[in-house]
């Protein structure tokens, strides 16, 4: 399995021995490159992500999806970009100017933040903390500030009743995600994620396979919960036509709307590649205990293992989206509440017991 740090390791010579520079712009320019990689591949993830929803759509109601703007419609994602970096952006009268700028930036930043901790390949990782579970739930919840204050700062009744329900919908299946991922943490006794990865390297070692059932009682609650902490239906119920018209982000225009799009879309990408990384082994290769398909499988670079997995996770949230019919807020309380949140603790409790009786394989 190739080490993506040799990369690393080779740049960080680069500058400081071939190059001659010091510390502090060392750095620096690897920090700017970091960060422009980050946002180069969030923008481009984004457009595929619109493109393929609208393609997977079109296929569920038995449509063609976009098709005229380039081959197969590609360049229609290109063309709705452009119009949107164009859009007049105007304000809202009587509206707190601070706060209505403030909520676009919190959502993105959430939502970068979160997407820096994938783990794409072994040693591509930009975020590996030794408690990164607890700073990936810590920096997701910065969206919820982001979703209230877009409600309150618009000056609109129907933003702030949308903003209400999306943030309750948020912070209540918040408590299912970070359980869930308390449930890996005690299977494989580390909070980095690269950590979780390595636990997961070898024959069988997915942790849907090490901890059976608790841990796919527990994969099966993540999709669940990061579908509604997403906002993706059938629990989107902070944007609803009928009544509260596009939701929170109502009186957004231009890229302030953009950015509120475009987070959904990469929060369902993070949703996916933490379950993908979580519970399907992340850039780990499928092992079975045979010599000559064990090397066939880690001849695989790691990150089309990594990729492979989130698009199949993708596909499956995709598939509830356009298969079942919304839920009524109170609905979807009562399923996190009543339903969930007791099932998490129990599975929790049954996972606790299976690595102290040593009864996972």
């Amino acid at each position: 399995m190739f080490d993506f740090q040799i990369v690393t390791t080779w740049f960080d010579n680069l500058l400081r021995q071939t190059l001659g520079l010091g510390d502090f712009w060392s750095i620096l320019i690897e920090c700017v490159m970091v960060g422009l990689i980050i946002l180069t591949i969030y923008a481009l993830i984004a457009m595929f992500m619109i493109f393929f929803e609208r393609k997977v759509c079109a296929w569920f109601q038995c449509r063609l999806g976009p098709m005229r703007v380039g081959p197969w419609g590609v360049f229609q994602v290109l063309a709705d970009v452009l119009k949107m970096l164009i859009k007049e952006i105007f304000g809202v009268d009587r509206s707190d100017k601070f706060l209505y700028a403030l909520a676009p930036c919190l959502t993105i930043v959430a939502s970068v933040g979160t997407f820096s901790f994938l783990p794409w390949n072994k040693g591509a990782q930009v975020l590996d903390f030794n408690v990164g579970v607890f700073m990936i739930t810590a920096i997701s919840s910065i969206g919820v500030l982001g979703v209230i204050l877009s409600g309150w700062g618009s000056n609109n009744k129907y933003s702030v009743v949308s903003a209400m329900r999306g943030a309750v919908q948020m912070i209540s299946y918040e408590m299912s995600l970070g359980l869930c991922m308390v449930i890996a943490v005690v299977l494989c006794g580390t909070m980095q994620l690269s950590g979780i990865v390595e636990a997961q390297t070898g024959p069988w070692k997915w942790l849907i396979i090490q901890g059976h059932i608790p841990a796919i009682v527990a994969f099966c609650i993540f999709l669940i919960a990061g579908n509604a902490e997403a906002n993706r239906g059938p629990f989107d119920l902070a944007e609803a036509e009928s009544e509260l018209t596009a939701g929170y982000h109502t009186e957004y225009s231009g890229m302030g709307f953009g950015y509120f799009y475009l987070a959904e879309y990469l929060n369902l990408v993070v949703i996916s590649g933490l379950a993908a990384a979580i519970f399907l082994g992340g850039w780990a290769p499928l092992n079975i205990g045979v010599d000559g398909f064990d090397t066939v499988m880690n001849y695989i670079p790691g990150f089309v293992w990594f990729i492979g997995k989130t698009l199949a996770v993708i596909w499956v949230l995709m598939w509830v989206r356009w298969t079942f019919p919304r839920l009524r807020i109170d609905h979807i309380l009562i399923l996190e509440w009543k339903y969930l949140m007791p099932l998490t603790l129990i599975t929790l409790v049954v996972m606790t017991a299976c690595v102290a009786l040593g009864l996972t394989f």
